[in-house]
């Protein structure tokens, strides 16, 4: 999973696959599609991240914004051509409504400077390399939390360049990122990694949100960092039933039916979780849908008395700290 990181990077294969004698064309529509799927589970992401940051416990400035690096690609200059960009760092997704939308940034935008760093500078990697990315999003988030904002330079596809200080807006520190391979979803503490073919991403948007504020949850109450030393299916299902706890606590935060947590398991239980084959480290769907529907009471009470779905002061914990 470690190259799982940079959602480009894990893409790529479906573009590289493509036949040799693919022309730009068909790489571009391949590379914009890509990035539509990628910028959903960035824009859910974000409204999750941004409408719970009063409640998280290290929340940071973030500015909306995922890179791609050509150099993620086994055939770089091909993607360079698909973007139209001349350099390696581009634009992957900027979420509508968030800073780096609001400063003029748009996808396969070519970005030129960071911080006062030149992406022409950069070293030259070889090809599926992630880790360069990796430090460009540190090194947004670095300034971020060290000023508030991020200078950005950009050219856009008309040849035009733009410069701009970027403030960013508190929000809980994860990133989202898209797998091509596999339908797996999966919490490390810092990120969320969803593979492409997640089985849930067909449904309702509120539905889809809810399986994400699952597996945002794990990282919100450091579900990973208690489970080291301590791994046992017991022990792993107690963070599994918990993290379905608070599913509706995020998404009502978000502005979403906090009941979405409970649809979700209905429609994506009884064809996904096993059936008699249930892993013991995880609920039924059915147990799981019942867990989410017992905290609809309390977040309830809380709207009625005008009051947030507040989980940092009225979820109750059955992992200990």
């Amino acid at each position: 999973m470690t190259r799982a990181g940079l959602a480009l990077a894990a893409l790529a294969a479906a573009l590289v696959a493509q036949p040799a004698q693919a022309g730009v064309a068909e790489d571009r529509a391949g590379l914009i599609s890509l990035q539509a799927e990628d910028l959903r589970l960035q824009s859910l992401g974000w409204r999750l991240a941004t409408a719970n940051a009063p409640f998280c416990e290290h929340a940071a400035p973030a500015i909306g914004l995922l890179l791609q690096d050509m150099a993620n690609y086994a055939e770089p200059a091909r993607m360079r051509a698909a973007a139209g960009i001349a350099g390696d760092i581009a634009v992957e997704a900027a979420v509508p409504g968030a800073p780096a939308a609001l400063a003029g940034l748009s996808a396969n935008d070519e970005i030129i400077e960071i911080d006062g760093q030149p992406m022409a500078a950069l070293p030259p990697v070889k090809a599926n390399d992630w880790k360069r990315l990796t430090g460009l999003h540190d090194t947004i988030d670095a300034a971020l939390v060290r000023d508030g904002s991020v200078r950005i330079t950009w050219r856009e596809a008309d040849g035009s360049t733009h410069e701009a200080d970027i403030k960013g807006v508190p929000a809980c520190p994860t990133r989202f990122e898209l797998l091509d391979g596999g339908g797996r979803a999966v919490a490390d503490g810092k990120r969320v990694v969803f593979g492409r073919k997640f089985a849930g991403f067909g449904l309702a948007e509120d539905e889809i949100a809810a399986a994400i504020s699952h597996e945002f949850a794990h990282n919100l109450l450091a579900h990973r960092a208690w489970l080291h030393g301590r791994r046992s299916a017991k022990n792993i299902r107690l963070t599994e039933r918990e993290a379905d706890r608070l599913m509706p606590w995020l998404l009502a935060n978000a502005g979403y039916d906090p009941a979405a947590a409970v649809r979700f398991f209905h429609k994506w239980g009884p064809g996904n979780d096993g059936w008699i084959f249930r892993a013991p480290t995880h609920d039924g769907w059915d147990e799981r849908a019942d867990y989410a529907a017992a905290e609809l009471p309390k977040i309830a009470a809380l709207k009625a008395a005008g009051q947030p779905a507040n989980w940092r002061a009225h979820f109750e914990r059955e992992v200990a700290r």
